[in-house]
């Protein structure tokens, strides 16, 4: 398993389970849309970079638990702001355990930008990157879809629907050729731009032999 990892939530996802999950890799299910995390390292570095920051106050500064990273800190104080007061520019972050980075994606906001950075402390580098959607939109449009999930057997079989920090909502199909303009037509011309489609493996039962 590789360092980097996405963390996929829109503003409301509580800092309790960030502590929770402790920043460890979930695999996807069919049907959830939104809540645990991904890893993607190649697409996450291949995003342009519209501010990076680094880190300068106390580790202290920022409240959590003694035994938190100083990245851990500040992925719950960045979604506490997210929650609390951006929740219409927020769209979603990842992170780089190994380098304790974290890319940010949120729809231009000044202010924003400027409270994430004030924020970040000592050994902690945040990239921001532009996205033209909140994570409150995406979680929607991705509950939306999931509702969806068995609407279209015996033309395709869809297996996994999640939003994706950097701006959209991955699903997982069995065949993307015919799937994919059957959902953006299904989903309206707007929302298809935030739609991509692409195979995924079907899922296995748990203990199944």
């Amino acid at each position: 398993m590789g360092s980097n990892r996405t963390w996929i939530a829109s503003a409301g996802a509580t800092a309790a389970l960030v502590v929770a999950a402790g920043l460890y890799v979930q695999a996807l299910e069919p049907g959830h849309s939104d809540g645990g995390l991904r890893s993607d390292p190649v697409r996450v570095k291949s995003a342009a970079t519209e501010r990076t920051c680094v880190g300068t106050r106390p580790v202290g500064s920022l409240p959590g638990r003694d035994d938190d990273t100083p990245l851990t800190r500040l992925v719950i104080h960045v979604d506490d702001l997210a929650e609390k007061k951006y929740s219409d520019v927020y769209t979603g972050l990842s992170v780089d355990e190994a380098h304790q980075s974290a890319d940010v994606w949120r729809m231009p906001s000044a202010a924003f930008d400027d409270e994430v950075c004030g924020a970040a402390v000592r050994g902690v580098t945040v990239r921001l990157h532009d996205a033209d959607v909140s994570g409150k939109t995406l979680s929607a449009l991705s509950d939306r879809i999931g509702d969806d999930m068995r609407r279209w057997d015996g033309t395709f079989q869809m297996r996994e629907v999640a939003a994706d920090e950097r701006g959209f909502v991955i699903i997982g199909v069995d065949d993307p050729y015919t799937a994919e303009p059957i959902l953006k037509k299904a989903y309206g011309e707007h929302n298809s731009r935030y739609i991509r489609v692409e195979y995924a493996d079907q899922a296995e039962l748990l203990g199944a032999d």
